[in-house]
């Protein structure tokens, strides 16, 4: 493993975890919430477990944006608060 490369990951999944609970966007959560899959998607094939990244892509990334997108196209968008 590169350790300079799982560093940045480790600060961009740390940034995106922060974002996505203070950001007051619902869109946007949603967004940083797939980015955040995705970067876990590289950390688990960066340790050679193809299906886990597989699978967190298909659901994590995948499945689970859609359907997010879809209730918050049903919702308001911003919180009230």
């Amino acid at each position: 493993m590169i350790w300079a490369l799982d560093f940045a990951l480790l600060l961009f999944m740390i940034i995106c975890a922060i974002a996505a609970i203070t950001v007051r966007d619902l869109l946007h959560a949603t967004i940083i919430l797939a980015a955040y899959s995705l970067i876990m998607t590289v950390l688990w094939s960066e340790m050679n477990a193809a299906d886990v990244a597989f699978t967190e892509a298909a659901v994590g990334a995948g499945v689970t944006t859609v359907l997010f997108i879809a209730a918050i196209a049903r919702t308001e968008r911003r919180s009230s608060d």
